[in-house]
């Protein structure tokens, strides 16, 4: 039986008006249990990325396959990612994770298996690497929309603000040891470390108390829930265009491996080392962004569309810093603001859409966000090497803040806003303000 209701129960009972503090979410039993157990399998997942391409590279010695692996894990995404989010609203999203999760160790154990028996090939990777992407798509919607219901929308914003950094810090661990482990006993032990990690989430999932989750509506089994999600977010413009940006951003904002590789061979001349050094002041600033989001609570999405703005300006400024020192400097701010702009534009998609529809919601953003890449990558990276590092960033950044800006003049006009610029003393030089009557009735 489990105990009554107490300080670390009900989550539904803390509402919006609570002070939030950084870790207000670790108040919540199951949120705790859940965090710690995802601790440990973001690590291993992390040093299988490594260790994946580490191994398709010495098998191959072809930097297009590890492309194609890559590709193979990702690519479900854009093309089953909504149906994932319709079986994360049909089913016990707890009872999907743990399924998801015994598939993504087995993935990792029969990787090391291979590896140790010595009778590993190309093929065995990319086949397993699908089996992940596959896993990722119904496990990745299931997996955020349960969040709200640990916490309650209260504090949601809160938890996908330490999620973030939960990840994100194990960007930081997981391919530092990654490489130890590579280095001083072979890639088949990181692979067998990543499969044995998942063992903390779904012991997590399963002590859970199921009694103190927030009780939500799961949508009946019925023809045509794909279209209805879609036509959900098609009548929901505060779910519409947050998702919109999010696509532009994803698409052409989020190619920093491209990037930092151009920007380190081209521009400054490194080796590795300087490369490494770019992604971990990144990986810091992000941490730093999802803590700092994790203290703010509510905010409205021209926060959030102000952050995609200021994200795309800073990518323009980072492309024209004259010297590595500067350079090197900006990386932490863009990495805050990049985090912040991420974990903002997520809970508050979260917040808006309705509990029967989450999971088809978030499927939706996360087919966008993360979909994109295999044409923004490419385009970004094809202009990065015909016309130079600093010209693919700034044309990066550039597309980021006219896409920001364009959306807020949309969500403007809905809400009934227009644009003031005003040079008087004593006045805000821009700002949204209500449009007069009569020009609504005139555009009515």
């Amino acid at each position: 039986m489990s105990p009554g209701p107490g300080a670390d129960s009900a989550p539904a009972s803390l509402t919006t008006t609570d002070k939030t503090s950084t870790f207000s979410s670790f108040r919540v039993r199951n949120y705790r249990i859940h965090f710690l157990g995802s601790s440990v399998s973001n690590i291993g997942t992390w040093m299988q990325r490594i260790a994946q391409d580490w191994l398709v590279h010495e098998l191959t010695g072809s930097a297009a396959a590890v492309g194609i692996t890559l590709a193979l894990q990702f690519l479900p995404m854009l093309l089953f990612g909504l149906y994932g989010g319709v079986l994360a609203d049909r089913f016990d999203k707890r009872k999907l994770m743990i399924g998801t999760q015994v598939v993504l160790g087995l993935s990792g154990l029969t990787l090391a298996a291979l590896t140790f028996s010595g009778s590993v090939h190309a093929y065995h990777v990319y086949a397993l690497a699908l089996v992940v992407g596959l896993a990722t798509v119904v496990d990745n919607p299931a997996r955020q929309a349960f969040v709200s219901e640990m916490v309650g929308p209260g504090l949601l914003r809160n938890a996908v603000s330490l999620n973030s950094a939960n990840f994100q810090s194990a960007r930081l661990i997981g391919p530092a040891v990654a490489g130890v482990v590579i280095t001083s006993v072979g890639v088949g032990w990181a692979f067998l470390a990543n499969g044995l990690s998942f063992m903390a989430p779904i012991t997590g999932l399963l002590l859970m108390r199921t009694s103190e989750l927030s009780p939500v509506e799961r949508a009946p089994r019925g023809k045509g829930q794909l279209r209805e999600g879609l036509r959900y977010v098609g009548s929901r413009p505060d779910l519409l265009w947050p998702i919109v940006l999010l696509g532009f951003v994803g698409t052409f904002g989020y190619n920093f491996p491209i990037w930092l590789v151009a920007f380190t061979d081209q521009v400054f001349h490194a080796d590795a080392g300087t490369y490494g050094l770019l992604n971990s002041l990144m990986a810091i600033g992000s941490v730093a962004g999802a803590l700092l989001a994790a203290r703010r609570g509510s905010r409205r999405m021209r926060f959030t569309v102000a952050a995609a703005v200021l994200f795309g300006v800073l990518l323009m400024i980072a492309a024209a810093a004259p010297t590595f020192l500067i350079f090197a400097l900006l990386m932490p701010v863009v990495g805050v603001v990049a985090m912040t702009f991420q974990v903002t534009a997520n809970a508050g998609i979260q917040l808006h859409s309705d509990p029967a529809m989450r999971g088809r919601v978030i499927s939706l953003m996360m087919m966008v966000f993360v979909g994109g890449t295999p044409f923004g990558g490419p385009l970004m990276g094809w202009l990065s090497d015909t016309y130079g590092a600093r010209i693919g960033l700034l044309a990066g950044g550039l597309v980021c803040a006219t896409a920001a800006v364009g959306v807020a003049l949309v969500l403007a006009r809905i809400g009934g806003l227009r644009l003031r610029i005003s040079l008087r003393a004593g006045r805000r030089g821009v700002a949204l303000v209500p449009r007069d009557p009569e020009e609504l009735t005139a555009t009515a």
